[in-house]
């Protein structure tokens, strides 16, 4: 067996982060969406911890995704007042 060659490297660290994070990736555009764009976050937690959110979602008559997402918009407000 060959040795495949390590091309690997490390990404330059960008000189604005917040225009970084802020930027979407490509292939994230919804079609027909405007300027709507959406990413994937993942986060390990204990099944323990995923029955009590999927539970308290249940009884609040929403989807898990939309009581997350309101949290983390709570937790995280926009900062300039815009979109982030």
């Amino acid at each position: 067996m060959t040795a495949r060659p390590s091309n690997r490297r490390f990404a330059a660290r960008p000189a604005d982060p917040d225009a970084w994070v802020r930027t979407p990736e490509p292939s994230a555009a919804l079609p027909g969406a405007g300027d709507l764009y959406t990413a994937r976050l993942t986060v390990d937690v204990t099944p323990e911890l995923r029955g009590r959110i999927k539970i308290t979602a249940f009884q609040r008559d929403q989807t898990v995704a939309d009581m997350l997402r309101d949290l983390l918009a709570r937790e995280f407000p926009a900062i300039d007042g815009g979109q982030t």
